[in-house]
């Protein structure tokens, strides 16, 4: 009775991810997931986390379910850290958030919501983007088209280009946007660039929904947020999902959130009681753990002030393996540029590879890249980064 139905070929980075550990060869380097790896090759646990887990652990307790919305200390803690403390829409009760099982069931609640009740509208995404952007919002009935962001031949954002875009869009648009550590890519807008986009979309009446996987591994914590930030302040309507997983390391947790910034405290109401919906349909509430870790963490200003100051120690290891493979394939063909692995951004990089190379680099030096040449610069360490840059030189000679 299934002969009729469709092969699926695997995701693409999940498979190369089979095809690695099945690799025999001990020099082999992962460089293709997006996990943030500390310099021993591990995935850390943040001492902060091992506080407030060891603290949970203490005391037995039941284990009930989480409401639709998920724990309020959690949403709280997500409200905060997107929008900061004293954000105006926060007091004014315009923000409806709910947690989520990651980022992506995040982007899943908000874009079955606005297909829902925005039926006529497309989305957009960047040209290139996280595949799984298209993926999810096409699930979810959506058309899905581009618009344009990265420029191959000089590295840096078509920003003429993508605002001519954005002006041509009808009413009610969908543009998915990367607030920081744009994923694949690595190359970010300004904030003047970021003003101008948000101007835009307000003149056009589009609906930005940004979708932050990475706070604090760019610049800092704030600074990461600020198109979020300055939407609100416009008093634009937003949609933001966001992500502990790399940020927390707690990829298995799957602690997400679903932020909506409404125009008023009832339009707010009638949100969240649609996004509660649309929980309960797909998954009914959120997984408890993560979340009461997760709160913890971002509520105790003692654990807090430690998590800031892992999560800026990742970012500057991550710099560090930017600039040492850098400074290694200057070195090596000094008639290239390769500034641009220092420019970009956050933990993934565009290496300017063909799918030839990654291939080559892969059969013969097992080291492994998604086949547009994204790199996971967090793969990278002292034990491994002289190589790697190595067999970048050969393949790129």
């Amino acid at each position: 009775m299934f002969k009729h139905i469709d092969f699926y070929p695997g995701d693409p980075i999940l498979g190369l991810v089979e095809t690695y550990n099945q690799d025999p060869r001990a020099e082999k380097v992962n460089l293709g997931i997006g996990i943030y790896f500390d310099k021993n090759g591990n995935l850390p646990v943040l001492d902060s986390v091992r506080h407030a887990e060891e603290e949970r652990a203490a005391t037995a307790r039941p284990r009930p379910y989480l409401p639709m919305e998920g724990l309020a200390e959690y949403r709280l803690a997500v409200q905060k850290l997107l929008f900061g403390n004293n954000c105006s829409a926060l007091s004014e009760n315009r923000i409806a958030t709910i947690q989520t099982l990651g980022g992506s069931g995040a982007l899943k609640i908000g874009a079955d919501f606005l297909h829902r009740w925005f039926t006529t509208a497309r989305a957009y995404v960047s040209n290139p983007t996280w595949d799984n952007h298209k993926s999810i919002f096409e699930g979810a009935g959506f058309e899905v088209g581009t618009y344009p962001y990265y420029d191959p031949v000089s590295g840096n954002v078509l920003f003429e280009e993508m605002l001519a875009f954005f002006e041509s869009l009808p009413e009610n648009s969908v543009l998915i946007l990367h607030p920081c550590c744009h994923n694949p890519t690595g190359v970010d807008l300004s904030s003047n660039q970021w003003d101008k986009v948000l101007e835009v979309i307000q003149n056009r009446k589009l609906i930005p929904f940004m979708d932050i996987a990475y706070q604090g591994f760019g610049e800092n914590l704030e600074d990461d947020a600020y198109a979020i930030r300055k939407a609100v302040v416009m008093g634009l309507p937003l949609f933001v999902s966001n992500s502990f997983s790399k940020n927390l390391s707690l990829y298995g947790e799957r602690v997400g959130g679903l932020s909506v910034v409404c125009p008023s405290e009832e339009e707010a109401k009638l949100v969240f009681g649609q996004l509660k919906l649309g929980v309960r349909r797909v998954y009914s509430s959120p997984p408890a753990h993560g979340g009461y870790i997760t709160a913890r963490v971002m509520n105790d200003g003692e654990l807090f002030s430690l998590w800031e100051k892992e999560v800026y120690a990742m970012r500057d290891r991550i710099r560090l393996m930017r600039r040492k493979l850098y400074e290694v394939l200057s070195a090596k063909i000094p008639e290239k540029d390769f500034s641009y692995f220092i420019t970009q951004r956050g933990m993934f990089s565009y290496t300017g590879l063909n799918p030839a190379q990654v291939q080559r680099l892969q059969d013969e030096f097992a080291v492994y890249l998604v086949a547009s040449g994204r790199m996971c610069v967090a793969g990278l360490n002292d034990n491994n980064i002289d190589y790697v840059a190595n067999a970048f030189a050969i393949v790129l000679k």
